[in-house]
């Protein structure tokens, strides 16, 4: 496992990070014993990183179990503000019970990193106000050592860095094959203003696996972006090459982020993933892949108010 700096916070965290989604019976339901050994083998693993959220179910419960007695040697993100597919509330009371709630059920008097989690469903005027104020107060009682936000739209979370004091930004599905937007138009402002960011969704919501996406809703990608994933698949194919590993690999090693979160409760899965830090690329299919896709690696799909787009 490798180790980055993330932005100015002096942490080092693992090239992959543990996402916890699936913990919490967000992509159907893991058995509590498999959430659990789940957890162990990112840790076996060398992952220091493991992102959760109240929106996840009883993920921060569970991950509050699998870290019992060993908290302090890992670094745990948690988030407020979002609770169910329509349910959001950045209110700073709302913020203060969430966090609260949030440390009990993962047995630790403070996280991390504390985020706003999916700004873009709401008017961000508040949100950038009262809500990213409440999170400093947060921070200044302890309860979380470094503050931001999680977001789709690139342009909220540029707004956010270039508008607030927030230490570190969680951005997915795009450092990824199918979108460039991540390297061109987020990460430069963020490392002028030492704002770190946690990549996540390597294979764009399952677009860029074998199979294509299996989550719940229906993807947010046009079908043009569809289309691009059905021609990366292809190349990959072509050359006996997993797209998925080949998607880590990239997000992992080319994205230019401190570290990508991988969620899953599928041992493989997760073992593939940290094969995917050191794993060498073929830097010829990379490029025939980007070429196949040329046509959309500036194009993102619309998440929350289009006005936050």
């Amino acid at each position: 496992m490798e180790y980055r700096e993330l932005g100015r916070t002096g942490l080092k965290v693992s090239a992959v990070g543990y996402g916890t989604g699936p913990l919490g019976d967000l992509f159907g339901v893991t058995d509590e014993e498999v959430a659990l050994q789940s957890v162990q083998a990112a840790l076996d693993s060398g992952i220091n990183l493991f992102d959760t959220s109240p929106y996840y179910g009883s993920a921060e419960e569970r991950l509050g179990r699998a870290l019992r007695g060993i908290r302090d040697e890992v670094l745990v993100v948690t988030k407020a503000g979002r609770y169910g597919l329509d349910d959001f509330n950045f209110s700073p009371a709302r913020i203060r019970t969430s966090i609260d709630t949030g440390l009990r059920l993962l047995g630790t008097d403070h996280v991390d990193i504390l985020l706003l989690h999916d700004i873009e469903f709401v008017p961000l005027g508040p949100v950038l106000t009262d809500s990213i104020a409440e999170l400093a107060r947060i921070r200044a009682q302890g309860k979380c050592r470094f503050i931001g936000v999680s977001g789709y739209p690139i342009s909220t979370l540029r707004r956010v860095i270039e508008e607030t004091d927030v230490d570190v930004v969680l951005s997915y599905a795009h450092g990824t094959l199918l979108d460039g937007c991540l390297e061109t138009d987020l990460l430069p402002v963020a490392r002028d203003r030492g704002v770190g960011v946690i990549n996540a969704a390597a294979v764009a919501l399952g677009l860029l696996t074998r199979g294509g996406s299996r989550i719940g809703i229906e993807h947010p990608a046009s079908a043009e972006i569809r289309a691009a994933a059905d021609a990366a698949r292809k190349v990959a194919e072509r050359h006996g090459i997993d797209i998925s590993m080949l998607a880590n690999q990239y997000a992992i090693q080319h994205s230019g982020c401190a570290t990508t979160l991988v969620g899953t409760a599928k041992p493989a899965h997760l073992a593939q993933a940290v094969q995917a830090v050191t794993a060498p690329i073929d830097e010829d299919v990379i490029r025939e892949v980007l070429d196949a896709v040329r046509d959309v690696r500036g194009t993102c799909w619309t998440s929350g108010l289009p006005e936050n787009n």
